[in-house]
């Protein structure tokens, strides 16, 4: 009689164990599932995501690509907040006039926002020295040509200046770099400028 009660509940131990893996393997293969069916969802919200982002990255780099062509300037106070990458030619001028004049020089805008032929502004320093400056507000890819360099070359004697200066958003091409050691025009690009007139903003402040 023991040995009949022991028989039968070992096999009850065993069926109940062979319940217990098949009720793990069931659930093992209904999480896999859920799993699969939940993650093409994360995939499609992932995606989305990056194509909202990509949409709004586009939209502010046409935004930005026309107000560069614009012929319009904004107020002061608006320019002197702007990165460089957001001015257009115009307010690239005007805020380099505002620069000049806070170090003290006199300041002729005498081509902002016209056929400025070859120069948009003369200073004038303490001793009365005149310098003509060039200003050409480019995306990084744009160089400045040589064609630039000798054009304000040949525009400073009509504005009786001594000096050239070359300043740029991005940076001259080989030849235009060595025409303007050639011809003493000096000339702020890139980086350079960008320091200059943070560090200007920063004292302002």
């Amino acid at each position: 009689m023991t040995n009949c009660y022991t028989m039968d509940h070992k096999k009850i131990t065993a069926r109940d164990a062979m319940k217990e893996i098949i009720w793990f393997l069931a659930a093992v293969i209904a999480l896999g599932a859920i799993a699969g069916f939940l993650q093409p969802k994360k995939k499609q919200k992932s995606r989305k995501k990056h194509s909202a982002t990509l949409i709004q990255k586009r939209s502010r780099s046409v935004v930005r690509t026309s107000h560069r062509a614009s012929k319009t300037c904004r107020p002061d106070e608006v320019i002197l907040t702007r990165p460089l990458n957001d001015l257009n030619g115009v307010e690239f001028e005007r805020l380099l006039a505002l620069y000049f004049r806070d170090q003290g020089y006199v300041v002729h805008e005498v081509g902002i926002g016209g056929n400025d032929g070859g120069v948009d502004l003369v200073i004038v320093d303490k001793r009365g020295e005149r310098t003509a400056v060039q200003a050409k507000c480019y995306a990084d890819h744009n160089m400045v040509p040589v064609q630039t360099v000798r054009e304000l070359v040949a525009a400073k004697r009509n504005h009786n200046c001594i000096l050239t200066l070359l300043v740029t958003t991005s940076d001259l091409t080989g030849p235009a770099k060595k025409e303007a050691e050639q011809f003493r025009v000096e000339y702020w690009h890139g980086a350079l400028i960008q320091d200059k007139l943070k560090n200007w903003k920063r004292k302002k402040a």
